[in-house]
């Protein structure tokens, strides 16, 4: 009887050896393995149009965009205008030309209509400042890899205001901000509060 204990103990303890040996070295506990966490996004921008009065005679000179992990980013440089750069930004069916009412093509799933108060061209020379062309994308603006944003046209400057539409993926919230010599546009992944 003792040997038919010692013998069970035996295996047992030779099944538990084989058991963790089985368990690839850098293998955690079932119980402890790492979970990768969504990263907390800001909520509540909405998608309704946004805009600011203010107005320059400071020339827009870049067009730049950013990935972020919440968001994509639109900035658009006037340097020597500080922090009066007024904007309309908004959600479009399709973007007109102001002046023409020319319909520039954009796309994507929706668009927005970014107006910059400010002059793509020097008001007292009117040579331009920006090296866009109307209808073509934005020049230096490369949207590979970007989660929202699909495409962008340049629409022109007329009466000293700036047109850029931007085609994204859906309607999707956005937020506008003004900062010394910039106007920047956010424009979240999802309605989520998640990246």
């Amino acid at each position: 009887m003792v040997r038919i204990r010692t013998a069970c103990a035996t295996l047992a303890l030779v099944g538990a050896t084989v058991g963790v040996a089985a368990v690839p070295a850098g293998a955690a506990p079932a119980g402890a393995q790492s979970t990768t966490r969504a990263t907390a996004c800001p909520t509540g921008w909405g998608s309704l149009a946004k805009t600011d009065a203010g107005a320059t005679v400071a020339p827009l000179t870049n067009v730049r965009t950013g990935r972020h992990t919440c968001f994509d980013r639109m900035v658009v440089d006037v340097p020597g205008a500080g922090s009066g750069v007024g904007y309309r930004v908004q959600y479009v069916d399709r973007l007109y030309q102001d002046g023409s009412g020319r319909q520039i093509p954009v796309a994507g799933g929706a668009v927005i209509e970014v107006r910059v108060s400010a002059p793509a061209y020097d008001p007292e020379t009117g040579a331009a400042t920006y090296p866009g062309r109307v209808a073509r994308p934005l020049p230096g603006v490369d949207l590979t890899g970007y989660r929202t944003f699909r495409d962008t046209r340049f629409a022109g400057s007329f009466e000293g205001e700036t047109q850029i539409g931007l085609g994204v993926r859906a309607r999707l919230p956005f937020r506008v901000l003004q900062l010394d010599d910039r106007v920047i546009v956010d424009v979240a992944h999802s309605w989520t509060a998640t990246g």
